[in-house]
Order: structure tokens, then C-alpha cells, then sequence
């Protein structure tokens, strides 16, 4: 049941080619229109590999075939489940079905997707680079707050406090799915090295900070990423998705 938990999978772009193909199977023909408007083979193989997996686990959760499924999208482009696309088995007894919620993200190497019941969420990762212009991009797109706080800091720590604060920002933006109608800076986030995961301040309105939940993860060397959650009360999992030449391979 993922009534109060929450899943979240990783992946890498580390596909054997046949395992890969299969999952073109899953697609549906504007996806895999979608995918070959790519010119550059790693971004095609991206769009392979994480929409393929992102179907090819909601059909697991749902019991549907993946190419089954099919997605409604919000004003901002977010994607959704279409309205009979729930799963009862998912919830507990004595609860109204629920649908089930899921975002996905990529960045350099791998491949994040995050599922749970009823609440909606947001994922993030970054591949932490050193060639940005940190104070810049801050200056652009970070609170007054977050940019103080940013310029107390130096070299590495001031990378990896940067790519905290954005994949942060970046999961409770699409965790509300308002896409680029929500400025970045019209609310703040925690971002000083040991400081928690935590949604600080919003505006216009103050309440809406305590309605999401916040939480860094720890995807692997050279990478940031963030989960935004509604509410209170549900529990992280965290698993890899492996392949073997042979089939899909699931790992825990």
C-alpha cells in the first residue's frame, strides 16, 4: 500500500541495447515521436529509458500493461494518470481509491522516479558541476534570503550548498505543477551545509510552507536531489533498478 509511503527509483542510462529496445514496446507512438525529435543519441536514449521505466512501473503498481496507460496534463504540462487509472489494491481498507502520483527527473547519468497514493510530489537531481556561475544564476533566480545565505559560503561548499538549493526549489515547483507560472524566488529553502532538507518560507502565502515536506537524497557521487512531498506522515523507500542483458531486472 503506498497510502503513506513513498517510493522513489533510481536508474542509470547503463541499459544493454536489447533491454533498451524493449522498452520502445511500452511507448506510445507520440512518445516515440517525442523521442526521436532528439538529435543527439544519449538524449534519445534518455527519453527511452525514463519514460519507458516510468511506464513500465506504473503498470506494475496498477497491474496494467505499460502501453496501456495512458496521461492527462496539467495547465503547466505536467503529466497525470487519466481518472481510470487507480489502483484500490494500493490503499488501505476503508479509504476511498486514490490515484496514484509520480514525477520523474534525469540528470548526467541517472534517471529518478518517485510514486506514491493520494499526495502530490515533486523529484529533482542535478549532476553537480563546477563551471557554473554560482552568484549569477543566484542573482536570477534565488530569494534575497537564499542569496545571502549562498554568499557566506566558498568553494565547494558553496557548489554543493547552490545545487542543494536548486534541486530543492526545482521539486516543490514541480510538486505543485505550476511549471514557470511559480517564480523561484517567491519562496525560500534551507540550503546551508548540515541544514535539513525544509520548504522556509513562501509567498504570498506563509501557510503553504507547512503544507509540503522536504527531503535531500542521496543518490550517489556527483549528484544533488530533492523530494517534495504533501503532508506529513508517510515513509521513504529507496531501490535501484537493474537490468541484465537478458531481461529487466528488478533489485531492491
Amino acid at each position: 500500500m503506498l497510502q503513506d509511503h513513498v517510493h522513489v527509483w533510481r536508474t542509470t542510462l547503463d541499459w544493454p541495447d536489447d533491454a533498451a529496445a524493449r522498452l520502445q514496446q511500452c511507448l506510445s507512438t507520440d512518445e516515440r515521436e517525442r523521442m526521436e525529435r532528439f538529435r543527439i543519441e544519449r538524449d534519445r536514449r534518455r527519453q527511452l529509458i525514463g519514460r519507458g521505466l516510468l511506464r513500465t512501473l506504473l503498470g506494475r503498481y496498477l497491474d496494467v500493461p505499460p502501453q496501456e496507460i495512458t496521461f492527462d496534463y496539467g495547465a503547466a504540462g505536467k503529466p497525470y494518470l487519466a481518472p481510470n487509472l487507480v489502483a484500490p489494491g494500493l490503499v488501505a481498507p476503508g479509504l476511498a481509491p486514490q490515484p496514484l502520483q509520480f514525477n520523474l527527473s534525469h540528470s548526467g547519468d541517472l534517471i529518478l522516479i518517485a510514486l506514491t497514493n493520494g499526495r502530490a510530489l515533486g523529484i529533482d537531481v542535478e549532476q553537480i558541476r563546477g563551471d557554473i556561475k554560482v552568484g549569477e544564476i543566484a542573482a536570477r533566480f534565488f530569494s534575497p534570503n537564499e542569496q545571502q545565505a549562498l554568499a557566506a559560503l566558498s568553494g565547494t561548499r558553496q557548489i554543493d550548498a547552490f545545487f542543494d538549493c536548486w534541486t530543492r526549489k526545482e521539486a516543490y515547483v514541480k510538486a505543485r505543477g505550476d511549471g514557470l507560472s511559480l517564480p523561484l524566488d517567491a519562496f525560500d529553502v534551507s540550503l546551508r551545509p548540515g541544514d535539513d532538507a525544509r520548504l522556509i518560507e513562501t509567498r504570498p502565502d506563509p501557510a503553504e510552507a507547512r503544507r509540503w515536506r522536504l527531503t535531500a537524497l542521496d543518490v550517489g557521487d556527483g549528484y544533488k536531489a530533492a523530494l517534495a512531498v504533501e503532508g506529513d506522515g508517510w515513509t521513504l523507500h529507496q531501490w535501484d533498478w537493474q537490468v541484465s542483458p537478458d531481461r529487466g531486472g528488478l533489485a531492491q
